[in-house]
């Protein structure tokens, strides 16, 4: 179904991307471990549960299902050379008939921030979204505040289109949100953020 299927395997010139297997667990762990003051500014509060393995099952179940029945990809970013899981990105909510699109999310751990790895792996699932999944939108949302991941989005194509009031929890409290999508054969011009 459009390009889906349990095997979901995307490749960029640095990275495989890939669901996630159940023994990736001890990596996720770790790279989350590392990474959770980089990362909690722009995450909902962890659960006591989030690092624990029955979370992660679940987590990996979650992730075969919405393949295989077309409601997601979520992918797990692999580096080639050493084959280090390095972060993730989620194609989920997609939407069919007249819609045809898709919310984007994505973190990456500390370590291999600011190397282009995410904006290689963003560009390839857009890709991906509008070739094989025939998907004609995709959706991101970021805190105002978080350049990085702004910067992230305009430079894969993403256009600035409003503000979310109280869009998502971040860090225990409703947080306001930029919103961004990247259309397929799109015709705007560039946007300026707000």
């Amino acid at each position: 179904m459009f390009g889906l299927s349990p095997k979901l395997i995307i490749e960029t010139e640095r990275l495989i991307l890939r669901p996630p297997h159940h023994n990736d667990f001890n990596h996720w762990v770790q790279l989350r471990t590392d990474s959770r003051d980089f990362l909690s500014p722009w995450d909902p509060v962890w659960s006591d549960e989030h690092l624990m393995l029955k979370n992660f099952t679940n987590r990996v179940y979650w992730a075969q299902r919405a393949v295989k029945n077309g409601s997601g990809c979520p992918l797990f970013l692999i580096r080639k050379t050493d084959r280090a899981l390095i972060g993730a990105v989620t194609l989920d909510n997609i939407r069919r008939g007249p819609a045809q699109a898709g919310t984007l999310g994505y973190w990456t751990g500390q370590v291999y921030a600011r190397q282009g790895y995410m904006r290689e792996a963003v560009n390839r699932v857009v890709l991906h979204a509008f070739s094989k999944l025939d998907l004609s939108r995709i959706e991101a949302a970021c805190l105002p505040e978080n350049k990085p991941s702004r910067g992230l989005l305009e430079n894969c194509g993403f256009k600035y289109e409003g503000v979310a009031q109280s869009y998502l929890q971040i860090s225990g409290r409703w947080r306001t949100h930029v919103l961004y999508a990247a259309i397929r054969h799109d015709r705007r011009g560039k946007t300026e953020a707000g």
